[in-house]
């Protein structure tokens, strides 16, 4: 009796860990079991900022994702997903540039032609909290050319101002997350 709980509670968290996509991605994307992606967002530059971004793909087409900022100052920043997959450097410039497989123009997420990584800004409030939902028809999850994942999630020091190239003029990099 004993062992049949235990075998119960096993494949229960196995079937929670599959749905958050922390089990890897031996799934089947569909309605009840979507593709999923994760990083948890570390501080660089000598900021405290932490967080996690989670990236799913709709069964009605797009990548929905999600990111939450923590210890961050309030206002306005920059953030964006970069083309390597390597936060090491202590100041984050080891992720590269803004992920740009179609070779467009850096601009804001609603313009025609921007960047796949191009999110824009993300709000911190008074309480060093932040959050942004978006969903984009130019990410995958799946292996791919848009796929996010083995690139990095990055959080700036300032607003993105959507239209200097190549990045937004977003100063520097505060947090970044490895995708996978």
């Amino acid at each position: 009796m004993r062992r049949m709980g235990s075998l119960a509670a096993v494949a229960g968290t196995a079937l929670v860990l599959g749905a958050l996509g922390l089990a890897g991605r031996a799934w089947a994307a569909d309605a009840t079991n979507p593709v999923a992606a994760q990083t948890t967002i570390e501080p660089r530059s000598g900021s405290k900022v932490t967080g996690k971004a989670v990236f799913t793909e709709l069964p009605s087409g797009g990548t929905k994702i999600e990111v939450w900022i923590e210890n961050a100052t309030p206002g306005t920043h920059g953030i964006h997903l970069h083309e390597k997959g390597d936060c090491s450097a202590p100041d984050a410039s080891s992720a590269g540039a803004h992920f740009n497989p179609s070779g467009n123009p850096h601009a804001g997420p609603a313009d025609p032609k921007h960047h796949n990584g191009d999110w824009g800004n993300i709000t911190i409030g008074a309480d060093g909290k932040g959050h942004l939902e978006m969903t984009s028809t130019m990410l995958t999850v799946k292996p791919g050319p848009n796929s996010v994942v083995g690139k990095s999630v990055v959080f700036h020091e300032k607003a993105d101002d959507l239209k200097s190239q190549p990045s937004g003029d977003a100063g520097g990099r505060l947090g970044c997350g490895v995708v996978k």
